[in-house]
C-alpha cells in the first residue's frame, strides 16, 4: 500500500477481503470521510452468503458508517473538516415520481451505498454526497452513532404503520431490527407489546429491552401463546423474519382490521391468503429504509437511552478482522457487530 492507496473490504463469493483501493478525491458537491467505525446489518451477511434479492457478489459493504470529514468538495456548505458524521446510504435521483413526492427511499432509480455501490464504508475512506451527511450530536460517542443508521429502519416502520400509540402489538423476530421495533414502539407509546423468537437469549434480551412479554417460537402453537400474553388480537404486526411460517403467524394474530408490517428482507415471495385478508380489512406494508426525519427520531431515541451501545453492541472487531465480524453477525449469538478503524499495529 502506498501514500495514495487505502485498504477497503470486499465481499466475494465465498470471502471476505481487505483490498487495496485508492484513496477517493471527493467531487464537487461530496465529501471525504475516514471511517471510525461501521455495523455489518443482516442484508451484509444475508449478501454474503448469496441471499439477498438485491446485493449481488462481489460487493463493497458497509452502509452504517460513522466517521470524521476529512475533505470537502466544491459547493458543499453546512459541512467542515473535522465533523463527525454518519452516511444515510440512500442515493437517490431526486428527479423521478418517488423522489418529487416526498418518497425519496423507494427512488425509481435509487443506488445505495455500501451495498450494490461501488464504494462502502467499510474502508479508510469513502466518499459521499454531502447531503446523504448527517452530523453527529457532540453527546453521542461513535459506538451510539453506529446505532442511528440500523434504528432509523424501524422507527421507519413504526411510522410507516400508522402509529402505535395505545395500540397491542406483536413483533416477531428478536434479532438486532426486531429489538429496534421493539425500542421504536415502546418509545412511540405502544400500550403493550409481545416479542418472539427461536431463541432464549434473544427473548431474554427482548425483555430487558422493555417487552411487555415473550413466546418461544418454537412452542407448538406460537399463535395461541402470543395472543394468550397479547389478551387481544394485535393491531400491529412487524414481521422481521420475513418467511411464510412468519407471514402467516402475523396474518393470524393481525386479525380483523390489523396491520403486518414487513421489516425483514424476504429471500424469496411467499403466499397470502387474499380472501382473508379482503374480508377482514387487512393491510400488509412493505417498509423500505428511512427519510431524513427517522433519523432525527432515531437520535432521539438514543438520547432518551431506549437504545444503548451497552445492550445492542455485543461485538466489534478491527477492519483487518472483517472477516470474523462477519462470522459473528452470522452466527445468531450476537445483537450489533461493528468493524472498527484499522489498528496501527
Amino acid at each position: 500500500m502506498t501514500a495514495n492507496t487505502m485498504k477497503r473490504v470486499e465481499v466475494r463469493t465465498g470471502e471476505i477481503v481487505l483490498v487495496d483501493a485508492p484513496i477517493p478525491t471527493p467531487l464537487p458537491g461530496e465529501v471525504q470521510v475516514e471511517t471510525t467505525v461501521s455495523g455489518v446489518c443482516g442484508s451484509d451477511t444475508h449478501a454474503s452468503h448469496g441471499r439477498h434479492p438485491f446485493v449481488p457478489l462481489p460487493y463493497f459493504p458497509g452502509h452504517e458508517a460513522v466517521g470524521v470529514i476529512r475533505q470537502v468538495g466544491d459547493g458543499v456548505t453546512g459541512l467542515s473538516v473535522g465533523d463527525r458524521v454518519t452516511v444515510e446510504p440512500t442515493l437517490p435521483c431526486w428527479d423521478c415520481k418517488m423522489c418529487t413526492t416526498g418518497r425519496s427511499n423507494i427512488c425509481e432509480n435509487l443506488r445505495f451505498f455500501g451495498c450494490g455501490y461501488d464504494q462502502g464504508g467499510m474502508a479508510d475512506f469513502f466518499t459521499i454526497p454531502a447531503n446523504r451527511i448527517h452530523q453527529i450530536p457532540s453527546d453521542l460517542d461513535d459506538f451510539q452513532a453506529a446505532l442511528i443508521e440500523p434504528l432509523s429502519t424501524p422507527v421507519h416502520a413504526v411510522r410507516l404503520s400508522g402509529g402505535v400509540k395505545n395500540k397491542a402489538v406483536v413483533i416477531i423476530g428478536s434479532g438486532t431490527i426486531g429489538l429496534m421495533v421493539l425500542a421504536a414502539a415502546k418509545h412511540a407509546g405502544a400500550r403493550r407489546i409481545v416479542v418472539t423468537d427461536m431463541l432464549p437469549s434473544k427473548l431474554e434480551k427482548a425483555m430487558k429491552v422493555g417487552a411487555d412479554a415473550t413466546v418461544a417460537a418454537t412452542v407448538t402453537d406460537p399463535v395461541a401463546a402470543i395472543r394468550a400474553e397479547l389478551g387481544e388480537s394485535a393491531d400491529v404486526v412487524f414481521d422481521c423474519v420475513a418467511i411464510q411460517s412468519t407471514v402467516d403467524q402475523a396474518l393470524k394474530l393481525a386479525m380483523k382490521g390489523g396491520t403486518v408490517m414487513i421489516v425483514g428482507v424476504p429471500e424469496k415471495d411467499v403466499v397470502v391468503p387474499l380472501p382473508q385478508i379482503q374480508d377482514l380489512q387487512m393491510r400488509i406494508q412493505g417498509s423500505a429504509t428511512y427519510m431524513p426525519e427517522d433519523y432525527e427520531q432515531a437520535i432521539e431515541i438514543i438520547r432518551a437511552g431506549g437504545v444503548t451501545s451497552e445492550e445492542f453492541i455485543t461485538n466489534h472487531f478491527s477492519l483487518e478482522e472483517v472477516s470474523a465480524a462477519f462470522a459473528a453477525s452470522s452466527s445468531g449469538l450476537e445483537v450489533k457487530v461493528v468493524v472498527t478503524a484499522r489498528s496501527t499495529k
